[in-house]
């Protein structure tokens, strides 16, 4: 199970990550197709630093890489990191719904 596969630092990490709407959106344009730091900076209401330090939030929970390209850094995502996201979100919804099966199986036994 990935979730038995991952620390709960690295737990943190991802959660932590997409708990903030920004870097959901940061994740969705660069899945889509790669993008500067400072391309990045231009479509948001903060400054160049903010979008630094949210795209750092996101590599270190593997969600993207970093790529230094000439003076800019690149970002695009990262489709490992997303893969083990998806498979951890996938045993929960397993577990919840073994969990609703047992709650309908007693319900019904009732």
């Amino acid at each position: 199970m990935v979730v038995d596969q991952m620390s709960d630092a690295e737990l943190d990490r991802l959660f932590q990550a997409f708990a903030d709407a920004t870097r959901r959106d940061i994740v969705a344009r660069v899945t889509a197709g790669e993008y500067s730091v400072s391309g990045l900076a231009a479509l948001y209401a903060m400054s160049f630093a903010a979008v630094q330090k949210h795209v750092a939030v996101l590599e270190r929970a593997s969600l993207v890489t970093k790529e230094k390209r000439g003076r800019e850094q690149i970002v695009r995502g990262n489709h490992e990191g997303l893969q083990k996201a998806r498979r951890l979100l996938d045993e929960y919804e397993v577990i919840w719904r073994q969990r609703a099966d047992r709650i309908a199986d007693i319900l019904a036994e009732g």
